[in-house]
């Protein structure tokens, strides 16, 4: 089972973390919505205090989610995730549609890989296996943030990197296989009975632009956030703008 940490009451807001992250990235996030909401951040498989598993799935990922619920008791709750984290929570979405009230896509997307992301996700696998994965995420997590950012939070980024040194091979190339391999999932934001968030950074290179903006009038109902200065980290480019984000959302939530 994965590891999770749950604080606060009310209404269970569930943070799914993205891929070379753990659940420290939602340290400033869990600050304010404690006091509102009961909020569950798991672990993924390979980060934390969770063990890695090398056969991952989407689907897997989104079945230890329901375990934790199941665990906790809830029945209904509203997930937020995180560029990956988004693609568990689709996958959520597609078994379990009857437990959500929400749904937030922040730096993430619904669609499926094209063939040119599937061939660098590849050559990611293939300098994973070669060099291992300290010196993957010290090349490619500068590249998460805007060009200006980059520069500015240089020491912000660099500590954020050495945090996340201690992920296996393992368990990257796993989260890599897992992405390679989902479906196109826009078909549920089209049928999606519940509100979805889209939480999009005008500058992300991971999740592009113009991709966010092609699926955001698929829900009956959408939340459009557009972080103008941010790249893929907006928790951490534009923390207060990102936290109103989910706070405006979040809040017009059926009590």
């Amino acid at each position: 089972m994965m590891h999770y940490t749950i604080s606060g009451e009310g209404k269970t807001v569930v943070l799914i973390h993205g891929f070379g992250e753990d659940s420290r990235i939602w340290n400033r996030q869990v600050e304010w919505m404690q006091k509102s909401f009961k909020v569950i951040v798991p672990d993924l498989p390979g980060t934390g205090r969770t063990p890695v598993s090398v056969e991952l799935t989407m689907e897997s990922m989104a079945a230890g989610i329901k375990q934790i619920l199941d665990k906790e008791g809830i029945k209904k709750c509203t997930l937020l995730g995180h560029s990956m984290g988004g693609y568990i929570s689709l996958a959520f979405a597609e078994l379990f549609p009857a437990l959500l009230e929400g749904l937030g896509l922040l730096h993430s997307s619904a669609f499926a890989d094209n063939e040119t992301k599937k061939e660098a996700r590849r050559k990611s696998i293939d300098f994973i296996s070669k060099h291992g994965a300290g010196p993957f995420l010290e090349a490619s997590t500068p590249n998460l943030f805007t060009e200006k950012n980059r520069i500015s939070m240089n020491e912000q980024i660099r500590e954020l990197t050495e945090r996340h040194l201690y992920m296996g091979p393992a368990a990257l190339i796993a989260f890599y296989n897992a992405m390679i391999a989902r479906p196109d999932r826009t078909e549920i934001l089209k049928t999606a009975p519940f509100p979805v968030l889209f939480l999009i950074g005008r500058e992300d290179q991971a999740i592009l632009f113009s991709d966010s903006m092609q699926q955001v009038y698929l829900p009956e109902l959408s939340y459009i956030y557009i972080l103008d200065k941010s790249g893929h980290m907006g928790m951490l480019e534009e923390p207060l703008l990102f936290n109103k984000a989910l706070f405006d959302f979040l809040s017009d939530l059926p009590a």
